[in-house]
């Protein structure tokens, strides 16, 4: 398989701050992977090495076939980096930052331009200074998927959008990818992901926890089902791999681990159920998987400040 992006073992630290640990990230060619994790995972220093702005201190990172730092400058016109906060140059107009953008990456096709700032409704005649925050992630955006890059490096892109932008950004990274290009995409936004993605990397505390398709994901999580029945279903809950069995009046809730999902839908299928809800694991239930202790402990230390707040806890 060939890969638009691949890193092995990248290792980088700021004093005695470990930002990067043996990170591991691929990004097939022609492709799109979603890139997952909480502020301070390490996403931003791994972009920021990837578009060789930091060297690592050790490990290995090929972009293109290159090196993202001795290879910079031949591979920074064949690709286009888009933050999530982006700061223009506030008096020319968004029309001639898109110019300026897109000569950085070899220049676009006119009609290509035109068609990307009427999709995103941008006005290309105002200056940068006018535009709100959601108006210069349009200007990034237009530059970029106007242009014929052949990777796109994407951080929070959609940040200030609305979401018929958001669904304009979609289907537009479909076309590009659906052309041959390929995306690295770091968002929050879960659905987005999901949607966009035919691979997603969870990074935690600068190192990959776990790589794969959505599929192969979920495979290591548990898929949650809803059913109803006229009569007492009673031999479900000692099926093995059922968990977190509830019955509540006729309606059978539960876990089922993937591996025994197949035999759990059989046998609820001899029961005659009057309705099924099968709902495989979301995008964000597999990430939060590895964060629920980060997520208890938040959860513990706000109930704590909410207590102390209202005079319970001294």
């Amino acid at each position: 398989m060939e890969y638009a992006i691949r890193t092995e073992h990248l290792t980088k630290s700021f004093g005695a701050v470990r930002a990067l640990k043996d990170l591991n990230l691929a990004v097939p060619t022609g492709t799109v992977t979603g890139f997952l994790g909480p502020n301070g995972a390490g996403k931003s220093t791994t972009i920021r090495v990837l578009l060789g702005l930091l060297h690592a201190d050790s490990g290995e990172a090929v972009l293109l076939g290159g090196s993202p730092w001795r290879d910079a400058v031949a591979l920074h016109k064949r690709l286009v980096y888009v933050p999530g906060d982006v700061a223009l140059w506030p008096n020319l107009t968004g029309g001639q930052i898109i110019d300026v953008l897109s000569a950085l990456s070899g220049g676009v096709e006119k009609a290509r331009k035109e068609e990307m700032i009427e999709r995103f409704q941008l006005d290309p005649r105002k200056k940068a200074k006018a535009y709100s925050k959601g108006n210069r992630q349009k200007v990034a955006l237009v530059a970029a998927l106007a242009s014929r890059a052949e990777l796109l490096i994407l951080d929070e892109p959609t940040s200030g959008l609305d979401p018929i932008m958001e669904a304009e950004f979609q289907a537009c990274i479909r076309e590009v990818k659906n052309e041959g290009c390929s995306v690295l995409l770091s968002s929050h936004i879960f659905a987005e992901v999901e949607k966009l993605a035919d691979t997603v990397t969870i990074i935690r505390e600068g190192k990959d926890v776990e790589s794969g398709t959505l599929d192969q994901l979920r495979h290591l999580t548990r898929t949650e089902v809803k059913a109803t029945f006229a009569q007492q279903p009673d031999s479900l809950a000692t099926i093995v791999g059922i968990h977190d069995y509830r019955l509540v009046d006729g309606e059978a809730s539960f876990a089922v681990d993937h591996d025994h999902l197949s035999t759990v839908l059989s046998a609820i299928a001899s029961l005659n159920p009057g309705s099924l809800t099968v709902a495989p694991a979301s995008l964000e239930e597999i990430f939060l998987s590895h964060y629920k202790e980060d997520v208890g402990e938040f959860s513990e230390k706000n109930a704590t400040q909410t207590r102390s707040t209202s005079g319970e806890v001294k």
